[in-house]
C-alpha cells in the first residue's frame, strides 16, 4: 500500500470515528432530554445505564409495591420497563418517535429485589417507522421477557438544537 493510500485510509478512519462519536453524543443528549420529562420512568426508579444510536439499556429494581397477588412483579410493570427502553432507543436519533405497536412474551417471573435490565436494539428503521427488540433479564442474566416494538416517527426533533 502506498503512503498516499495509507493517508486516505487514516483519513477515512478519522471521519468514521468522528461520525460515530457525533452519533453517540447526539443519542446521549436526545435520551437525556426525553428522560427529563419522563415522570413515569423516574417514578418507577428506572435508570438509563447505556445509550447509543438505536440502542438503550435501562434498569429497574422490583419493589414491594410492584408485586401482584402472586408475589411476583406485575407484568404491566415489566412491559413498562421494556417500553421505556424501546422509547429511549427510538428517540436516540433525535427524531421524536412514538410506539405504533408492541408485543411481549413473559418467560419467567421477576421477584422483589430483582434488578431488571431491559436492553433495546434497533433492527430496522426507515424515515417513518422502525422495528426494535427488547430483552428483559435479571442482573444475573436470567431472561424474564422479550418485547418487540414498532415505532412511528413524528417527523420533528427531540432536541431544539
Amino acid at each position: 500500500m502506498s503512503t498516499r493510500d495509507q493517508g486516505v485510509d487514516a483519513s477515512r478512519r478519522d471521519t468514521e470515528t468522528r461520525t460515530a462519536s457525533d452519533a453517540l453524543a447526539l443519542a446521549e443528549r436526545s435520551v437525556t432530554r426525553l428522560y427529563e420529562g419522563d415522570r413515569a420512568s423516574q417514578a418507577l426508579g428506572m435508570r438509563i445505564v447505556e445509550v447509543a444510536a438505536g440502542r438503550a439499556k435501562v434498569t429497574m429494581t422490583v419493589r414491594r409495591d410492584m408485586l401482584n397477588g402472586h408475589e411476583i412483579c406485575h407484568g404491566g410493570l415489566i412491559f413498562t420497563l421494556a417500553d421505556s427502553a424501546f422509547a429511549f432507543a427510538c428517540n436516540s436519533h433525535n427524531v421524536s418517535t412514538v410506539a405504533a405497536g408492541a408485543t411481549i412474551d413473559f418467560l419467567a417471573p421477576a421477584r422483589e429485589g430483582d434488578e431488571l435490565v431491559a436492553e433495546a436494539v434497533e433492527y430496522w428503521r426507515s424515515k417513518r417507522t422502525g422495528l426494535y427488540e427488547i430483552t428483559v433479564t435479571t442482573a444475573q442474566g436470567q431472561r424474564i421477557a422479550v418485547f418487540r416494538g414498532r415505532s412511528h416517527s413524528l417527523g420533528r426533533p427531540v432536541l431544539d438544537t
